[in-house]
């Protein structure tokens, strides 16, 4: 059942921002492009398609996101106002607190951060729309130490990629 309203949702929103106009009006059918004049009343269509889809894709959630994001380097496959427009989904994501990126790590290792890391960057390096990247320092058995990125899951990811 939560599959099912899942897809809804993310039919729902296809409807509200006009993208089943990419698909529906291809058709050569009256009734299927009949299916897409009718449902087009009170929608978000006065943007432009690339930015109806980058809206969109923000409104379905993160793994959304990083599909957006993957098909923005395919410019050999996107007319370039799509692509101009997903590109912009690459690099806005805030990063979250490193307070919480810490809490994440230690939970995950069952130790404090200092039992894992010579040393650990609070600032991340990357942030992005399914994790962020800290750089770290680990000294391995033998006593040497290198250099590692860390990559951290957002908060409440798990539930939001199992969901999709």
């Amino acid at each position: 059942m939560k599959q099912f309203l899942r897809g809804a949702a993310i039919l729902w929103v296809v409807f509200r921002y006009g993208l089943d106009g990419l698909v529906l009006d291809s058709f050569q059918k009256p009734g299927l492009r009949m299916v897409s004049r009718v449902l087009s009343v009170g929608r978000k269509l006065d943007a432009p398609r690339g930015q109806r889809l980058r809206e969109a894709l923000e409104e379905l959630g993160p793994i959304f996101v990083k599909f957006g994001q993957v098909l923005s380097t395919r410019r050999d496959l996107l007319p370039p106002d799509v692509a101009d427009e997903l590109a912009r989904l690459q690099d806005r994501v805030p990063p979250f607190d490193a307070q919480i990126a810490v809490a994440t790590i230690e939970r995950a290792f069952r130790r404090p951060l200092s039992e894992i890391f010579t040393s650990f960057d609070h600032v991340p390096v990357a942030s992005a729309s399914i994790a962020q990247v800290h750089f770290a320092t680990v000294r391995d058995r033998h006593g040497i130490e290198r250099e590692v990125a860390v990559k951290v899951l957002r908060p409440g990811m798990l539930p939001v990629i199992e969901k999709d």
